[in-house]
C-alpha cells in the first residue's frame, strides 16, 4: 500500500531533510512540498493526500489552524521545534509529533505508525493511550495501565499500577478521551477501568487491594452496564 504524503514547512532545510527521509521509505509517495499552510490548502484542493508532515508555526496561518479548517483532513504528523504544542497535537488526534531536529530513526517510527493507522486491514484503534502534562513534562499513559481516575475540581489523579499522575484537567474532559468500554464513570469524582474490577461490595468497587466508592445513584446503571459488557464478550 502506497501512502501519498505532503510536506509543509517554511524552513528550506526542514523541507529538504523531510523530503530526503520520504525518498528512503518505499511505501511513501510524495504528492507535494509546500512552504506554508496556504500553499498546502491549494495542494489539497487538487491532490489526494493520505498523510501530512505539517509544521505548526508558519506565516499567515498555523498548521494547527489549517488542520481545524479542513472538513476531512488527512492524517497528520506534526513537525515542530516547539514542545508546548504537543498536547494540542494529540488532542487533534495526530498520528505522531516530531520535535526538530528529527532523526531518521524517529521519523521511521512515526511513518510506521501512520501505515498501521491507514492500513485497511487494521482494525485497531488509532490510539491506545493518553498524553498528559504533569509537572514540566509530557507523560504517555497506556489505557490498559489505568486503574481509575479521580477528579479534584480542576485537577485529576490518574492511578496506574506503576504510580499516580496529577494533571490539570476536568474529570469530564478525561472521560471524553477514554474508550467506552472499558472505562465508565461510577461516581461524580471517579472513573474506573472496568477490566480491572475484581469485586463489588455494597457501594464499594474493588480493584485488587484498592477500593473506590460507587455512587448510590449510579450503582444500578453501573451493574447493568458491567453485566451487559460481560454478556457481549461471551
Amino acid at each position: 500500500m502506497k501512502i501519498r504524503c505532503a510536506i509543509t514547512d517554511d524552513e528550506p532545510q526542514a523541507r529538504k531533510g523531510l523530503r530526503g527521509y520520504v525518498e528512503q521509505i518505499p511505501f511513501l509517495e510524495l504528492a507535494g512540498v509546500c512552504e506554508n499552510a496556504m500553499d498546502l490548502n491549494e495542494l489539497l484542493r487538487t491532490q489526494e493526500v493520505d498523510l501530512l508532515f505539517l509544521d505548526i508555526e508558519m506565516p499567515y496561518i498555523s498548521g494547527i489552524d489549517l488542520l481545524k479548517s479542513l472538513a476531512r483532513p488527512p492524517k497528520v504528523i506534526f513537525t515542530t521545534a516547539f514542545e508546548q504544542y504537543a498536547l494540542k497535537g494529540f488532542e487533534l488526534e495526530a498520528v505522531d509529533y516530531l520535535l526538530k531536529p528529527i532523526s531518521f530513526e524517529r521519523f521511521l517510527k512515526a511513518v510506521n505508525r501512520a501505515r498501521d493507522v491507514l492500513s485497511p486491514q487494521s482494525s485497531a484503534p488509532a490510539a491506545d493511550h493518553l498524553f498528559i502534562r504533569t509537572d514540566d513534562k509530557f507523560v504517555r499513559i497506556e489505557w490498559a495501565d489505568i486503574l481509575y481516575v479521580e477528579g479534584m475540581e480542576n485537577y485529576v489523579r490518574i492511578h496506574t499500577a506503576a504510580g499516580m499522575f496529577i494533571t490539570h484537567a476536568t474529570l469530564k474532559s478525561v472521560l471524553e478521551h477514554l474508550p467506552d468500554p472499558p472505562f465508565l464513570q461510577i461516581h461524580k469524582s471517579y472513573i474506573v477501568n472496568s477490566a480491572k474490577i475484581t469485586g463489588i461490595e455494597g457501594n464499594v468497587i474493588e480493584l485488587g487491594k484498592l477500593q473506590v466508592p460507587l455512587s448510590r445513584t449510579l450503582r444500578e446503571s453501573v451493574l447493568e452496564r458491567l453485566l451487559r459488557d460481560r454478556l457481549l464478550k461471551k
